[in-house]
Order: C-alpha cells, then sequence, then structure tokens
C-alpha cells in the first residue's frame, strides 16, 4: 500500500468501537507469547512449583494441584494485558487518539500519545496498532511518523529540551520491535517483573 492512500487523523466517536476490537485483536496476537515468556521464567517457575506444592495438601487431585495455579496465573495475565492495551486511554496532553484511515474510508491503524511522566522525558506512544488485514503494507510505519511530528511539535510548544519518543513494545511483538531498529529506534530501557523482561522501550531524539 502506498503511503499516499493513507491519512492519519483524529478518531471520530462513531469509530471507537471499530478501534476498540482492533486494539483487542492485537493484544491476543501477543498474549499467549508473553504469558508463555513470562511464566517460563525461573522465579515464575518456583512460584508456581510452590502454589502447586500447597494446593497439594487441600486437593485430592495431583494433576488439578499442579494446573490451576498455572491456568490462574495465565488467565490473570490475559486479563492485564487486555486491561492495559486492548483499551483506550483517556485523552492527553497530545491531543487524539489518531485513526490511520485509507482512500477507502477503512480505519486500519490507531496511534495514542502521552507526555512523559517528568521534564525532558518526550512522548510516550501508548497505544500503536494495526489492523491485521493491513498489515506489512506500511501504515505502522507511516502512524509513526506521524507521532514523530507530533512529539516535535509538543516539545516545541512546550518548551522541552528535547524532541523524544518512547515506544513500548511487549517481548512477544517482534516485528514492531523490528520496524522500529529500522526507523532509528534503539531499545534504553525495559521493565517486567521479578527482575525479568517483559517490556523494552524503544526511543529516538528527533
Amino acid at each position: 500500500m502506498a503511503p499516499c492512500h493513507l491519512s492519519v487523523r483524529e478518531m471520530r466517536e462513531d469509530e471507537k468501537p471499530l478501534v476498540l476490537e482492533m486494539l483487542k485483536a492485537a493484544v491476543k496476537d501477543t498474549e499467549n507469547r508473553v504469558a508463555l515468556h513470562a511464566l517460563t521464567r525461573p522465579p515464575a517457575l518456583l512460584l508456581l512449583a510452590a502454589a502447586s506444592s500447597g494446593l497439594r495438601f487441600v486437593l485430592a487431585s495431583f494433576a488439578l494441584a499442579l494446573l490451576l495455579p498455572v491456568f490462574l496465573a495465565v488467565v490473570a495475565m490475559k486479563l492485564g494485558l487486555r486491561a492495559w492495551w486492548g483499551s483506550l486511554p483517556p485523552p492527553g496532553g497530545l491531543g487524539g487518539p489518531w485513526v490511520a484511515v485509507r482512500s477507502s474510508g477503512d480505519v486500519c491503524g490507531v496511534l495514542a500519545l502521552a507526555p512523559g511522566s517528568n521534564s525532558g522525558d518526550g512522548a510516550r506512544v501508548t497505544r500503536l496498532s494495526v489492523s491485521r488485514w493491513h498489515r506489512h503494507r506500511g501504515v505502522g510505519r507511516q502512524l509513526l511518523a506521524f507521532a514523530e511530528s507530533q512529539a516535535r511539535a509538543w516539545a516545541g510548544g512546550m518548551g522541552e529540551p528535547r524532541a523524544r519518543l518512547v515506544v513500548p513494545v511487549a517481548v512477544a511483538a517482534w516485528g514492531v520491535a523490528g520496524m522500529l531498529e529500522g526507523c532509528g529506534y534503539q531499545a534504553e530501557g525495559s521493565w517486567g517483573c521479578m527482575g525479568y523482561t517483559l517490556v523494552r522501550e524503544f526511543c529516538k531524539d528527533l
């Protein structure tokens, strides 16, 4: 898809249900990989083993005592990911959210931004998702270019010392990480649980 066939504009209220479905679908694409990555780390395995041992004294079934903690952990992680990335954030200081729209009128991507926590942190991408039917066609790159232009304008208007954009990416989203590296972003931070990375932060000075 050529970039000229796309435009980026603010989301209309009647488009919100479609955008929410797009975000939820994107979470479903990665939630199993994120859960597998998290629950196969040694500390998580140790905690699951301890929980299974404790349940063995309560439950009559060894298999149930073994599987129940794993099932509950996977469900809790999936619900957390869906509540976090599968919803639209409240409007932030940078405006939006925005949608990428084809010339036919089809909404094929969504972007949301927020200011960083501290002065000089720049802007953060809080949502960046492309419909599965429109991936690998330049939609993500055009949304990212739009995010960079918004971050520059916001930094200039606020008198920020530098324009900077931070994009958090789940460890399982290899395609997004590759796109960001190809656009000049570098992984400079991360956060997770029990010392293991679940989300990497890609940053670029604009």
